[in-house]
């Protein structure tokens, strides 16, 4: 019986959760915990497929699920990671800024590529040998929690201090940051009231070359914070990894 847990009843788990509703993703029982009982109990009646509420992470765990899904918070992350990790259970985390602090084994541990593609590229020529990686995102100034009339860069620096600065709306550096270590991926993030996409722009200078990527995803309705694509990553990535488990 393939069970799958998600830790997080929020913007996120939700739209996981209704890719198992609608047959995106395949499983014989979703298994719901958030810090706030009301949102898992609301998710849980929001669908018609077998989901089951739990107190917390333990009484997850003791349901078996072939995957736990970590959608809640870096804290969160950082919290359960081990705990999970010691049952061989394989784990999918969102908030990718808990791993740049965390010294664990990545057999079991899955990073979705969230709000960006290309990392095959740049985790190859990570490989080669990357001299340089910044990335630059735009984002309106009320998803990031500040007032400007204009635009504004707000944060230069290291990929490590922007995920603390913005711990919900930074995942992005974190996941670049994680597939080019040990080089330091420079972040500028910039509030602008004309933005009405959460957009990133990725440059990489490497031995054989260079690379540019952009992209322009529609905030999730609910969590402006966050692109609607980095929960379809989840959900491709949930995917491969419950056909792996046959």
């Amino acid at each position: 019986m393939k069970r799958v847990g998600i830790i997080g009843c929020g913007a996120i788990g939700s739209l996981i959760a209704e890719a198992f509703e609608n047959g995106t993703i395949k499983c014989d029982e979703l298994i719901l915990f958030d810090y706030n009982m009301e949102k898992s109990l609301k998710l849980q009646q929001s669908v018609s497929i077998v989901c089951r509420v739990v107190n917390d992470v333990e009484g997850m765990i003791q349901r078996h699920p072939a995957i736990i899904v970590e959608a809640a918070s870096q804290q969160a992350a950082k919290e359960y990671i081990e705990r999970i990790l010691r049952e061989n259970i394989e784990l999918v985390v969102m908030s990718t800024g808990a791993l740049l602090e965390l010294d664990i084994e990545k057999v079991r541990v899955h990073v979705p590529s969230g709000a960006v593609g290309g990392l095959d590229a740049i985790s190859s020529a990570a490989l080669a040998g990357i001299h340089e990686v910044v990335l630059t995102t735009r984002k309106n100034p009320r998803v990031l929690g500040v007032e400007y009339k204009q635009r504004e860069t707000i944060y230069q620096g290291t990929a490590e201090e922007a995920v603390k600065l913005f711990p919900r709306e930074m995942n992005v550096a974190a996941t670049l940051a994680l597939a080019v270590r040990p080089v330091k991926v420079k972040v500028q993030v910039v509030a602008d009231p004309d933005v009405r996409r959460n957009t990133h722009e990725i440059s990489v200078k490497w031995k054989y070359g260079e690379m540019f990527l952009r992209f322009e995803n529609e905030p999730h309705p609910e969590n402006p914070g966050t692109s609607a694509l980095a929960a379809w990553s989840a959900i491709r990535l949930l995917q491969d990894l419950l056909e792996r488990e046959g």
